[in-house]
């Protein structure tokens, strides 16, 4: 986070950095620490917090302190302000990947890293060693922290973010499914009707906040499931059926490039499913930085070579 210093309106933009920094450790050390300012300073800056608000903010509970109820109103928009005005100021700045240090907070899948971001490690350290990827799981705020500007990205599937999300987006890639097994499973022939795939031990994904496309599906087909393993994870699914009679739907994308490796056998699923389309999002006040801008065409030109 760059420090910066204005004054608008004989208001003190930098206590917009205090007030976020209080309201996100709820420990006046700890906000210090993060604004690399002393405590006595970051004691005064809450002190002017108080008086503007005309609230406490924070309040003493046992040995904690916790936000008042405007307090905890304030969280978001602080945070909110702050990535604007960053963003604002990064407009004008020259942004190059072969000399500036940047850190992109990506949310994603474990299946769309597999497919899609871990082309671009290479690229990355072989060509822009000062860009970091970081990648991060789909958790249950991923719309707050997007809108909050705590990400750069989300990746995830159009069915789930729905016509009505909030952001900017850009279409990367559609992949099918597929029935995977062992290549010498004797229950498989050379196709399985929904009756068969119900009496089959199946593994299947079962955690997370975006549930699976593929059991959506399925309960709108009304195709009943023998689920005998539920795992975190659609990447692990295809490496848990050698040597087993188990089956799996899995992405086409990510089963294909194992199939002879892993010994499986592809075929159609059980019935028909609409493909899946990923996207990435992102939030408005970042569609003419630089820096971003750069990053979505590297993810955007590795979708177009898959």
């Amino acid at each position: 986070m760059k420090v910066f210093r204005v004054v608008l309106h004989n208001v003190d933009l930098n206590l917009l950095l205090a007030l976020d920094a209080l309201l996100t450790e709820r420990h006046v050390t700890r906000a210090a620490e993060r604004n690399m300012v002393g405590q006595a300073a970051m004691s005064a800056s809450l002190a002017r917090l108080r008086k503007h608000f005309g609230d406490v903010l924070l309040v003493k509970e046992r040995n904690r302190l916790v936000l008042t109820p405007l307090a905890e109103s304030l969280v978001a928009p602080a945070r909110e302000a702050i990535a604007a005005a960053e963003a604002t100021m990064a407009v004008s700045e020259p942004f190059d990947p072969t000399t500036d240090h940047r850190t992109f907070r990506v949310i994603a899948s474990d299946y769309a890293i597999f497919v899609l971001l871990k082309s671009l490690l290479a690229e990355f350290a072989a060509h822009t060693p000062r860009i970091h990827l970081n990648l991060l799981p789909i958790p249950d705020d991923y719309l707050d922290q997007l809108r909050r500007g705590q990400v750069d990205l989300l990746i995830a599937p159009t069915a789930f973010t729905g016509p009505n999300f909030p952001f900017p987006h850009e279409v990367l890639f559609e992949d099918g499914f597929v029935l995977a097994a062992d290549r010498d499973n004797p229950d498989i022939g050379r196709s399985v009707s929904p009756e068969e795939f119900a009496r089959l031990p199946s593994v299947a994904f079962g955690g997370g906040p975006l549930r699976s496309l593929i059991e959506v599906q399925l309960d709108e087909l009304g195709v009943q499931r023998n689920v005998e393993i539920f795992t975190q994870s659609w990447v692990i699914n295809p490496f848990l059926l050698k040597g087993t009679r188990l089956v799996s739907i899995v992405h086409e994308r990510l089963a294909r490039p194992i199939a002879n490796r892993m010994g499986l056998r592809l075929l159609p699923p059980p019935a028909p499913l609409r493909p899946i389309i990923e996207a990435m999002y992102w939030h408005s006040r970042n569609t003419n930085d630089s820096a971003h801008r750069w990053l979505r065409t590297q993810i955007a030109d590795a979708a177009s070579r898959m």
